[in-house]
């Protein structure tokens, strides 16, 4: 598969509407459904789906050295189910590196104060909110990049004791942590989201299937992958 798997989904996947009497993951209709489902009939390529009964689902999906994943909740209506990616309402939980962690240990430039984001020895993470707050109680925000960094400007006369960390975009209050006295002398402190699930995106927002027999056919969509099934588990 020579273009991006993630991108087929995320460009084919259609965002359907559903009425007030559009059938659930809970309706006496899609009882049948939940379960697991194992992709078959592509090569070289494995998926997984599991329809839970209380309306959640699992998603995944590996292609040579690519891994996706996908979770939230599904709907039925009629002959398609539609998953619709989503976080459940959680929030990622953080904490301060600990000095083994620390990989980078020259001081920031200057005038700067950095705060990098990820989980030790796996990777970044992107899209984090960081409100950096001073002693005197001066504040500044910003949001880390792909590398997990996160930098404001600050005087040189200002001294850096906590940081708020949440999802960009989130309504959640800020998880403050103190910084520790020699991160805050160097301005560079590194702060690790507890879950590296975190770390990797959702694959898509929508996805549809259609309920053929068998199992579950994807819909709406021109890829290797559509022409596969989605038969479920023997025994479920």
């Amino acid at each position: 598969m020579k273009k991006s798997l993630s991108g087929l989904l995320a460009c084919a996947a259609l965002a359907l509407s559903f009425s007030a009497g559009a059938a659930s993951a809970a309706d006496p209709a899609a009882t049948s459904l939940p379960g697991h489902y194992y992709l078959q009939g592509v090569m070289e390529v494995g998926s997984e789906l599991l329809l839970k009964k209380d309306g959640k689902f699992e998603w995944t999906l590996s292609y040579g050295n690519t891994d996706e994943q996908a979770s939230g909740e599904w709907r039925v209506a009629g002959d398609m189910v539609t998953l619709v990616a989503g976080d459940g309402g959680k929030e990622p939980q953080f904490r301060v590196f600990e000095e083994s962690e620390m990989r980078i240990q020259k001081p920031a430039e200057a005038g700067t104060w950095v705060a990098i984001v990820g989980f030790p020895q796996v990777g970044p993470m992107a899209d984090v909110e960081v409100k950096f707050e001073a002693q005197s109680g001066k504040t500044a925000t910003a949001v880390s990049v792909a590398n997990g960094d996160a930098i404001v400007r600050m005087p040189a006369s200002e001294h850096w004791v906590r940081a708020g960390l949440r999802r960009q975009g989130s309504k959640a209050d800020y998880q403050w942590l103190a910084v520790p006295a020699e991160r805050a002398q160097e301005r560079l402190a590194a702060f690790a989201v507890t879950d590296a699930q975190w770390l990797r995106g959702q694959a898509f927002q929508t996805l549809n299937f259609r309920v053929v027999k068998g199992g579950l056919k994807l819909h709406g969509m021109d890829s290797a992958v559509a022409k596969g099934l989605y038969a479920k588990a023997s025994g479920q």
